[in-house]
């Protein structure tokens, strides 16, 4: 059964997403005597970016009345708009990703934090459902990743980068159609095309991992600046959070 808020609604929010994942990666020198980058920085800072996201969920969460069933207020479509330009300023000027990131975790958290409320109250224990996949994922990819079983070879980063850039033609491309009401696509709706394209973009979101966690080990075995942890950092948030979305909604398709 085709689902007219999904495709209305939130069928943009991964545009700015999948959009970072084919930025090139920054070239910065580092200085003689600069700290460099370090996994563990990554690491300490994509916590705090997760943290800020989560905190704004969870506000969200509570600013959201369920009972409208699943209307999406008016504000929360709003939030949408800022995130395109936070993701492209960031590739444009990576340096700003010390400011970019905390902002981009607060207004994605506001976002899926009542989406992911007005959806758990349709379908009962969506949300939750949806995190602990996206943890799994997680570490089951970075698990092959450390492994070396799928290694991130030019091929396999160009084969990803041009998978994730048609999902994000096909998103910009399906909000337009809708937005004018020239057409309504199937990827959208519950039906066996609707959830064969979820698994599709949420096996590529899943990929997009690996690209991070290359792009992270190749900027510490460069000796990239310290500063360049903040733009790892957000590149596997923007991945992260595109993955639990797209989870969000193949799990709503599934159960709708």
């Amino acid at each position: 059964m085709a689902n007219p808020t999904l495709n209305k609604k939130f069928g943009s929010l991964p545009a700015a997403d999948a959009a970072l994942a084919t930025a090139p990666v920054p070239s910065v020198a580092p200085q003689s005597g600069e700290p460099t980058m370090s996994i563990r920085g990554v690491a300490v800072k994509t916590a705090l970016f997760l943290a800020i996201f989560i905190g704004a969920g969870a506000w969200s969460w509570s600013l959201v009345d369920p009972s409208s069933g699943l209307t999406i207020p008016v504000w929360l479509q709003l939030a949408l708009y800022g995130l395109f330009i936070l993701v492209i300023a960031t590739v444009l000027m990576p340096a700003l990703a010390i400011v970019t990131g905390p902002l981009y975790a607060i207004v994605e958290g506001i976002v899926l934090g009542g989406a992911s409320h007005i959806l758990n109250e349709h379908w009962g224990g969506i949300a939750l459902q949806a995190i602990i996949a996206t943890v799994a994922v997680f570490i089951a990819m970075l698990f092959l990743f450390v492994t070396d079983i799928i290694e991130v070879t030019e091929r396999f980063r160009g084969i990803v980068i041009g998978a994730t850039f048609g999902i994000f033609l096909m998103y910009l491309f399906s909000f337009i159609g809708v937005f004018f009401g020239w057409f309504t696509t199937p990827v959208y709706s519950s039906g066996p095309i609707g959830i064969g394209f979820s698994l599709i973009v949420v096996s590529v979101a899943a990929l997009n991992l690996m690209l991070d966690f290359d792009m992270i080990v190749r900027g510490v075995n460069a000796r990239m600046p310290k500063q360049f942890e903040w733009y790892a950092a957000f590149g596997l948030l923007v991945t992260i959070i595109w993955l639990y979305f797209e989870i969000l909604i193949l799990l709503a398709k599934i159960r709708d």
